[in-house]
């Protein structure tokens, strides 16, 4: 497999999105660990989750505990991989999604996604989307301290666009190391702040590379281009997608959700999946003329 950079850590070029284990339609714990184990087996060595990943209230951070527990029970060295998580995104139970941006709560977060994660500090933490009710410079901030303290060892926001990758990185002294956006064939707005983090030099992490968990099984119906080169090179569409994803720029880590092990295990395999210029060109075009229809 390709290996990208997030910081100072090489990783995976293909990471493993661990949201699809923890909330609607989750499976059992048994097949969830199969899932991570399975991934952790092929090579990969990002693994994203947040403390927002979990279906009913009283259960904040089931995923990060999750994959904690998958990683205590793998046989493999877990010293190389780079569990990265995501504070300010809330979910109170009821399907909803809220937000908490303050830095006082972020901080409390990161301190108890830390407590359930294990070990001395935080690999990655992201803060997971903006919050209108609080200045973004005192939201990023909190990450800044977070990283003087030791807490985390890394920062990286989320849901985030130019402006504001221009900011973080100003608040965080030249640290920020990752920017975390919907990416995908079917959601192509986040082109201008994946362009951006190529010119600077940060880690780009598609979250729904594929579509989302809905559509993912769908790519190849809905994109022609993808399905007509996926079929010549005798390839899934969404290995084909992911492959495409990492050619738009050597900064890109696709983070594809899974709960079963097979898809995952499919995943990966777009890391040795080489396209031509051409190629790209073909499906970039492809996508651009659906995203205008749609």
């Amino acid at each position: 497999m390709q290996h990208r950079t997030i910081g100072s850590q090489t990783v995976s070029a293909i990471g493993l999105g661990g949201m699809p284990m923890s909330i609607e339609g989750r499976p059992d714990q048994e097949r969830s660990v199969r899932t991570i184990h399975a991934a952790l087996d092929a090579g990969v060595t990002l693994i994203d989750t947040a403390d927002a990943y979990h279906r009913d209230a009283g259960e904040v951070g089931h995923n990060e505990s999750l994959i904690a527990s998958a990683l205590d029970s793998w046989s493999g060295d877990r010293d190389g991989v780079l569990v990265a998580t995501k504070g300010g995104h809330l979910r109170p139970g009821d399907g909803s999604w809220t937000l908490n941006g303050r830095p006082e709560y972020l901080k409390e977060a990161a301190a108890a996604s830390l407590k359930r994660l294990g070990g001395e500090a935080i690999g990655l933490y992201q803060f997971h989307r903006p919050d209108p009710e609080v200045p973004y410079a005192e939201s990023v901030g909190a990450l800044a301290e977070l990283l003087d303290e030791g807490v985390i060892r890394m920062a990286g926001i989320s849901n985030a666009n130019p402006d504001q990758i221009r900011e973080a990185n100003e608040v965080l002294g030249g640290r920020l190391v990752s920017v975390q956006n919907q990416f995908s064939p079917a959601f192509r707005s986040s082109l201008p702040e994946l362009q951006l983090c190529a010119e600077l030099g940060i880690a780009f992490l598609p979250w729904s590379p594929l579509g989302g968990i809905k559509s993912a099984g769908d790519l190849g119906t809905k994109h022609d281009a993808f399905a007509e080169l996926a079929q010549e090179k005798g390839v899934s569409p969404q290995r084909l997608a992911l492959a495409w994803e990492l050619a738009l720029a050597p900064v890109v880590v696709p983070i594809p959700g899974a709960s079963r092990p097979e898809s995952i295990e499919d995943s990966v395999q777009a890391g040795d999946l080489q396209l031509s210029d051409d190629e790209v060109a073909r499906l970039s075009d492809a996508a651009k003329k659906v995203e205008q229809q749609d």
